[in-house]
């Protein structure tokens, strides 16, 4: 009988250190990783390749796909990142129709536990996270449960975007008549951890001004002063009101983040 393979999805853009950390909590329970980047940004503005392969890659686990091709004139930030998205799942014609293909962005991390012998009852499944910001254990209750990673099976799966934008816990609320919400989703409880925004102050404001929320790469968002003053004060970088919640980094968390504390100590309060 056939083990359906776990191929674990990301888009790409510049972090290559939430990437390497993903890796190695990963990569015991991982049968392929799949990394698209693009040569644009999503507002169409050329970059250049920020992907870094380490030494510790698995050439035959690891494979790196870059989008070259300019996004459309006159496209959008949100059909470019749906481009690349799509992109992306092309990216893993080498998969079996039975195998799980995990999307999340870069720093949505599924719990590994559960990826062990996993198995999905539904057509799709959500994977709720634990969201901290800035340092790996500064808790943002007001984004928890995060709705991060998605999967399907190869198979049963349409587009990327259309996974991440329209496959939302909120379907299962709606009744059997409306047949434009799916709802044929399992939902993972307490299922991995979401580590946003934890990168350099510099990363952070590159990040608000390139990414598909246009509306957050303003000065008044973006600029790098303001945005340690956030970090210092434990704010919300969004004047949303949000405090964060220093909380003990134990068991609870990654078991590759708590034997490298100390390689980590900058994003540890």
């Amino acid at each position: 009988m056939y083990k359906s393979k776990i191929i674990d999805c990301i888009t790409f853009f510049d972090n290559n250190f939430m990437f390497n950390i993903r890796y190695n909590i990963l990569k015991e329970f991982v049968d392929y990783f799949v990394i698209c980047e693009s040569l644009y940004d999503h507002k169409g503005n050329p970059k250049k390749k920020n992907f870094i392969w380490k030494d510790e890659y698995q050439k035959d686990k690891v494979k790196y796909f870059l989008l070259e091709k300019p996004f459309p004139k006159n496209s959008n930030p949100w059909k470019n990142q749906a481009i690349q998205r799509e992109f992306l799942l092309s990216s893993t014609d080498f998969a079996n129709a039975e195998d799980y293909i995990f999307f999340s962005d870069p720093d949505e991390i599924p719990k590994p536990e559960i990826l062990k012998d996993f198995s999905l009852n539904k057509k799709y499944g959500i994977f709720l996270q634990e969201c901290f910001n800035y340092k790996f254990n500064l808790f943002n209750k007001y984004e928890t449960p995060w709705e991060g990673t998605r999967v399907a099976k190869k198979k049963n799966l349409r587009s990327i975007d259309y996974m991440r934008q329209r496959i939302l816990k909120k379907n299962l609320k709606y009744n059997f008549l409306r047949i434009d919400k799916e709802k044929n989703i399992q939902i993972f409880s307490n299922a991995g951890w979401h580590f946003t925004d934890v990168m350099s102050v510099d990363k952070i404001s590159l990040k608000l001004k390139t990414f598909a929320h246009i509306e957050f790469s303003e000065e008044k968002f973006s600029s790098i002063d303001l945005i340690k003053s956030k970090i210092e004060n434990l704010e919300d970088l969004f004047g949303r009101g949000h405090k964060y919640e220093v909380v003990e980094l134990d068991k609870k968390f990654p078991k590759y983040i708590l034997e490298n504390k100390t390689k980590f100590k900058e994003f540890i309060i």
